[in-house]
């Protein structure tokens, strides 16, 4: 690799609940790189945080060009390199025939590639890396295929796990460089899924998180009864089990709040929920918020609650250890190689009130000095393991490393 030029590519970028790729991003800037940014999509929801608008311009949204310019960029690749336009419209297919022939997906990302390549070779990029195992990995493929620079992706839970032959997930580690994960447990699923001898290109870079939570100035927890949930309102995020438990201890004659910072697809049907089973007066529906209202919400709250259905690892955990909160989770992905019982929080069985229930009994009932202890060794384990300058040396080393390999 003769310069450190590189390329990130995501299907939305920048959002709200992407953070840490901006971080990981601004991170690998620090250490030399120049990145350039693409996004498959436009962002629709409004961003929050300065930072984030900002990205928005140093970014290139691709299905944003004019029509003229998305027309000719296929045109070029299929006449500059026939061959190479139809290889990559071989590989477009074998992904469409994995998903049955009902989504017609993979024959866009064909195309969306075709306007990538060129892109990259304007603006000189020697590797380019994507975020999560769908769209923009597919993309990124598709364009090697294409004659592009050659490419690795990062994958995070949910989005990579939940079918992985329907996303071609094997033939997208088998083309790629290396693949990254956040947590060991989205390693050993990347490993289902891919030979033995490819193991060794499966990498567990875990996110970081950003100076203003890992430099956060402890306070004790308070002895208000309340806690905070940080979350998209969808279906994977266990949220009407987490209202249903709420439903209970409100039964039971306990007063507590919870504030429930986020929004999506589901919040009109939670708010109906919460007002069905009696414990509207009790939910605080915040709706998003920058870094500064999420942190305010987690501070004021003696815990984290995280009642997902299905995760990777979520950054918020590391956030309310960060902000010295301990953590209620469900044992589902990478969870619990930060929450753990008795050390740093509650560990519950997902998807059942009856679970959930008794570890907010217990963290209502706890002292500030039991809740402070708890979030300190939570504090701990993400200042070794979620450092977002390791995390950017790692990727800076797999790229260098992977390059040269391949050179």
């Amino acid at each position: 690799m003769t310069s450190r030029r590189i390329a990130y590519l995501v299907n939305q970028y920048p959002k709200t609940s992407h953070s840490f790729v901006r971080r990981e991003i601004h991170a690998l800037e620090r250490l030399g790189w120049s990145v350039q940014r693409y996004s498959i999509r436009k962002v629709r929801e409004p961003l929050v945080e300065q930072v984030d608008r900002e990205e928005r311009e140093r970014t290139l949204v691709l299905l944003d060009l004019p029509l003229a310019t998305l027309v000719l960029a296929v045109l070029s690749a299929a006449l500059l390199r026939p061959h190479r336009f139809a290889a990559a419209g071989w590989l477009a297919l074998g992904m469409l025939a994995r998903t049955s022939g009902r989504r017609l997906r993979p024959l866009g990302w064909w195309l969306v590639a075709c306007v990538l390549l060129r892109e990259v070779r304007r603006a000189g990029i020697e590797r380019l890396h994507a975020h999560f195992g769908t769209n923009s990995a597919a993309v990124a493929m598709l364009c090697e295929a294409l004659g592009g620079p050659p490419y690795s992706f990062t994958a995070h839970g949910t989005e990579s796990f939940d079918a992985p032959p329907a996303i071609s997930l094997p033939l997208k580690i088998h083309r790629a460089r290396f693949v990254a994960t956040v947590s060991e447990y989205g390693r050993s699923q990347l490993m289902r899924w891919c030979p033995r001898n490819e193991w060794p290109k499966l990498h567990v870079v875990r996110c970081g998180l950003a100076a203003d939570y890992a430099g956060a100035p402890v306070d004790r927890p308070p002895t208000e009864k309340r806690l905070a949930c940080v979350a998209r309102l969808s279906p994977e995020k266990g949220l009407f089990v987490l209202v249903e438990a709420l439903a209970r201890l409100a039964a039971e004659g306990q007063e507590f709040e919870l504030a429930l910072v986020g929004d999506g697809p589901l919040r009109a049907d939670l708010e109906a929920f919460a007002e069905q089973r009696g414990v509207a007066q009790h939910i605080r529906f915040v709706g998003w918020g920058d870094s500064a209202l999420v942190q305010r919400e987690i501070r004021s709250a003696r815990a984290l609650v995280t009642p997902s259905l299905a995760e990777g690892l979520p950054v918020v955990i590391m956030e309310a250890f960060a902000l010295h909160r301990p953590v209620i989770a469900s044992e589902v992905g990478g969870i619990g190689e930060l929450v753990e019982t008795g050390e740093t929080g509650w560990l519950v069985a997902p998807g059942s009130a009856e679970a959930l229930l008794p570890a907010l009994r217990a963290c209502l009932a706890a002292s500030p000095d039991e809740l402070a202890a708890l979030a300190a060794r939570g504090a701990e384990r993400v200042r070794q393991l979620h450092n977002v300058d390791e995390a950017a040396r790692q990727l800076s080393a797999l790229f260098k490393t992977t390059s040269e390999r391949a050179a």
